[in-house]
């Protein structure tokens, strides 16, 4: 089984969202029982919340249902997933950081390494945003994730 850990700032954006369509992908293809899907953040400040009620409009809007509750990530998280997937340049920088021993250096990507059709160098963070911050960053989101899920079937 591949394990996915979808990495932002506070875990009720961008990786929640993006786990939410990975697992809708992951359903889609009958990889259910071989692909496992988490998100996190790099603050606990929002641990235990739901994801931001405009993300999950946008999302469900979608067809994609995101109900996971924000957590951490920690250092644990960086031994037990295959593939730690990081939305912007400092939420990368800071995963890479947490990993004190370079242990787990080739497990850390960027979303936007997985990109097929749209060019961005991160996944823009919409807290601050209105309606169409989500849009955007649902689209980019949507289209890596489809790249991550062909990369990763090619893996398994």
């Amino acid at each position: 089984m591949k394990k996915i850990l979808f990495v932002c700032m506070g875990n009720i954006c961008r990786s929640p969202a993006a786990e939410g369509v990975m697992k809708s992908l992951v359903n889609q293809n009958g990889l259910k029982d071989k692909v496992f899907i988490d998100s996190a953040g790099t603050i606990e400040y929002h641990a235990g919340e739901l994801p931001d009620l405009r993300m999950i409009e946008a999302a469900a809007e979608r067809g994609y249902e995101l109900n996971h509750k924000a957590r951490q990530i920690t250092k644990s998280d960086l031994e037990n997933f295959d593939y730690i997937i990081t939305m912007d340049d400092h939420i990368h920088k800071s995963v890479k950081h947490l990993d004190s021993q370079k242990k787990f250096q080739n497990k850390i990507y960027k979303m936007t390494d997985f990109l097929t059709e749209m060019k961005a160098d991160e996944i823009p963070d919409p807290y601050y945003g209105d309606k169409s911050d989500f849009e955007y960053s649902l689209d980019l989101i949507e289209d890596a994730a489809k790249g991550l899920l062909k990369h990763i079937q090619n893996q398994l």
